[in-house]
């Protein structure tokens, strides 16, 4: 069997998420993954639940949401999560090195097979790649201590090209479903500069799905890559998504 997965880095609840989150809703519908993993869900107006609320709207449509708070003392009160079709075993999450980011784990099984599902978010851009390696390093040790599943995928934002070394590190265990450029897109405030206005646009992949030797593509590519069609600056989010078609080897 083939299940289609999807991943994405909301921003939170910032620029114009009220008119944005019906984008992702419409682009949503357009790829309705099996499971959806998410970044930066923003804990104060629980912009997950929202989501699964939404997706789930038509009959006989369910999603399970899972969803893993940073650290106490993080800065930001937001969340790694995902939404899936598929039941669900157990999970468990890990702080990684100063604490102030998370993985979490989700085990699934897809038609009696146990998948165990990772979605992290590593440190921004603007800090040294070394950190970034060293947070690949704890997940990979993490990852192998649960090595009684042979399928597993990792998802997420991990702000690092895949020339990075923090990405070569993860190259050496997982493949990456495409390498298409994810970040960033025009998104901005009314008559404001785009996110993150000192990167270029559409530069670079820094958001994978990353995959076992268990699994195989069949099909892949970008989403919530389409601005709204009267506002060319009013985007899903500041990120492009990837999503992908898998199945078992």
């Amino acid at each position: 069997m083939s299940f289609r997965i999807a991943t994405l880095n909301l921003e939170r609840n910032e620029k114009r998420w009220i008119e944005r989150r019906e984008l992702i809703i419409q682009q949503f519908a357009m790829i309705e993954p099996d499971i959806f993993c998410l970044n930066e869900i923003w804990l104060p107006t629980q912009t997950g639940h929202w989501l699964q609320e939404r997706v789930q709207a038509e009959p006989g449509v369910s999603y399970t949401l899972l969803q893993q708070p940073r650290a106490d003392k993080a800065s930001h009160p937001e969340a790694v999560g995902v939404l899936t079709r598929f039941p669900v075993i157990e999970q468990s999450h890990r702080f990684f090195s100063a604490r102030d980011t998370v993985t979490l784990v989700v085990r699934l099984d897809i038609e009696g097979r146990a998948l165990d599902l990772y979605v992290t978010h590593l440190y921004p851009a603007v800090r040294e790649d070394s950190e970034r390696v060293a947070q690949v390093k704890e997940l990979l040790v993490w990852i192998k201590e649960r090595d009684d599943v042979e399928h597993q995928i990792v998802c997420g934002d991990c702000n690092a090209p895949l020339e990075a070394e923090s990405m070569k590190l993860m190259a050496e265990k997982f493949r990456p479903t495409q390498t298409e450029p994810t970040a960033f897109t025009p998104l901005s405030e009314v008559d404001g500069e785009p996110t993150h206005p000192d990167w270029k646009r559409f530069d670079r992949c820094i958001d994978f799905i990353w995959i076992s030797e268990s699994l195989r593509v069949r099909a892949s590519g970008l989403c919530f890559n389409q601005p709204a069609k009267h506002d060319s600056s009013l985007w899903p989010s500041d990120h492009v998504g990837v999503w992908a078609d898998l199945e078992f080897v």
